[in-house]
């Protein structure tokens, strides 16, 4: 497959689909690709009006609005940097990232906005309850290079910290993405993912610039999917583990063989969601993805590879040179676990007005390095063997460190659902006065099938890396991307051992 143009482009240039195609169905109807250019350039006009500084910053707290779908290129297009609020969020971390972005103006709704209490919103924000229409405006001729968006990462702990990104991050985040999934014109692809989330609002992104169709969706069930698959002839859907365990509990029928692509991000797939995805949806090609907002997305595996490596995440998507990296700076041999670093033009321009967390994370890329700059040091390791395919072993900060041995939350997750006992399961170390830290399983599924867990996962795994107790729950919490919510189930667990 040729490689895709290198050159970026300021990102509100996206719409590369034919006039007449639609770009974007909602609950409002269509919108043709000229008709989506002509919102984009109305709805940067009325950002205008505002008379704010180039630069400033726009957030906006919305469901997946038609508004809040083309904002990340009206902004842009005036000159502003936007910085979309995942619409689950409360007061509080809404409050927060208003005035850790020193936003400008705040897009809302009513209903939204009446939660909010008095200080949240800081003083000088102008909150606008409705989007209008004003003179449109040209396509922009920005530098590629000029911030243009701020994404607040969910975080493992403390408060979100934004990520800056540019014209050229996001553009060819969109054409790497659109080449190694292989869209095209008949594409249609369902947007479930927030928008406020780097891979949600690359789902809008690469479609466009394939000159595919998008499909937002609000969902509240795993059902609601289901039918919008069924309704929207959708070829791709992308989703992160915790909803593909969802997808899979839902009924499905013959509209399972409609889709035509599945991607996953935001978490490693384990071998036997795998095989139950390859079950369920023969028909699709499934792309295991790895990555970071940091870096956008680093990797991805080739569906005619997942089947013989369905622990892989991949190789090095278009315009990332990924490398692993031993703890000397040298380059890790195959089979030899070391830190994914991740360097080229997708990586990111650091964290919003923390120079102290930039310089931790954004660093040098090794000497050895083929593009040099600025890489991404990660903090996740990971394992290349022979061929080049990499796999995920776990973040260096959620490591378990029992009797001596570094232990991967993720190998014990995968081993506790292996076996079909539980749906979903989340690994925490505790304090232990013997072994330093123990393992504490926290699992759904039923508690009566402790006893079979308990028997296989002794013929399974070795000694060190038994738990020493699992904890049943009907139900985990995710965080505001859908993820499972490692930090608040940690808290739980230790919370509880200590009490």
């Amino acid at each position: 497959m040729a490689q895709p143009d290198p050159t970026p482009r300021p990102i509100d240039h996206v719409l590369q689909g034919a006039a007449d195609a639609i770009a974007l169905e909602d609950r409002a109807g269509t919108l043709t690709y000229a008709q989506a250019e002509d919102a984009v350039a109305r709805l940067a006009g009325w950002l205008a009006r505002f008379g704010l500084s180039p630069g400033a910053r726009v957030a906006s707290w919305l469901p997946k609005t038609r508004e809040a779908c083309l904002l990340p290129l009206a902004a842009p297009r005036t000159g502003l940097v936007h910085v979309p609020i995942n619409p689950v969020l409360k007061r509080a971390q809404v409050a927060h990232i208003l005035a850790d972005s020193g936003a400008a103006l705040l897009i809302s709704q009513p209903s939204r906005v009446a939660t909010l209490e008095p200080g949240d919103v800081p003083d000088g924000v102008v909150v606008a309850e409705a989007v209008g229409q004003g003179d449109p405006l040209p396509r922009s001729d920005a530098d590629p290079d000029a911030l243009v968006a701020i994404l607040y990462t969910s975080g493992s702990t403390g408060r979100p910290k934004g990520v800056m990104l540019s014209h050229a991050n996001l553009w060819l985040g969109a054409v790497s993405v659109a080449h190694y999934l292989r869209l095209t014109l008949d594409d249609c692809v369902l947007g479930v993912l927030p928008l406020s989330f780097d891979y949600g609002q690359n789902q809008l992104l690469s479609t466009w610039v394939s000159g595919g169709r998008v499909i937002p969706l609000d969902y509240l069930t795993a059902r609601d999917v289901v039918k919008a698959v069924e309704r929207h002839d959708i070829t791709t859907l992308a989703g992160v583990p915790p909803l593909w365990v969802q997808l899979l509990e839902a009924e499905w029928g013959e509209t399972a063989g409609r889709l035509r692509r599945l991607t996953n991000s935001g978490g490693a797939l384990t071998p036997r969601l795998v095989r139950r995805l390859r079950e369920r949806f023969p028909a699709a090609d499934l792309y295991p993805m790895y990555g970071l907002t940091e870096s956008f997305r680093s990797t991805y595996l080739d569906p005619a590879l997942v089947d013989t490596h369905p622990d892989s995440i991949g190789r090095a998507i278009p315009f990332a040179e990924v490398l692993i990296v031993r703890p000397d700076g040298t380059p890790a041999a195959p089979g030899e676990a070391g830190e994914l670093v991740h360097a080229g033009p997708l990586v990111a321009r650091g964290y919003w007005q923390d120079a102290a967390r930039t310089a931790a994370r954004f660093r040098p890329a090794p000497d050895w390095s083929r593009h040099g700059g600025t890489a991404v040091w990660s903090g996740d390791t990971a394992v290349a063997d022979a061929q080049g395919l990499l796999r995920f072993v776990g973040r260096d900060d959620e490591m378990i460190k029992s009797s001596g041995n570094r232990i991967s939350p993720t190998e014990v997750e995968e081993a506790v659902v292996a076996g079909g006992e539980a749906a979903e399961a989340v690994a925490i170390g505790v304090p232990d006065a013997r072994l330093g830290q123990a393992i504490v399983v926290v699992v759904r599924g039923d508690s009566a099938r402790e006893a079979d867990l308990r028997s296989r996962l002794r013929r399974e795994l070795p000694g060190f890396m038994q738990p020493i107790r699992y904890d049943w729950r009907s139900d985990l919490p995710r965080n505001a991307n859908g993820k499972l919510d490692r930090a608040a189930l940690a808290r739980d667990v230790r919370e509880g051992e200590a009490a």
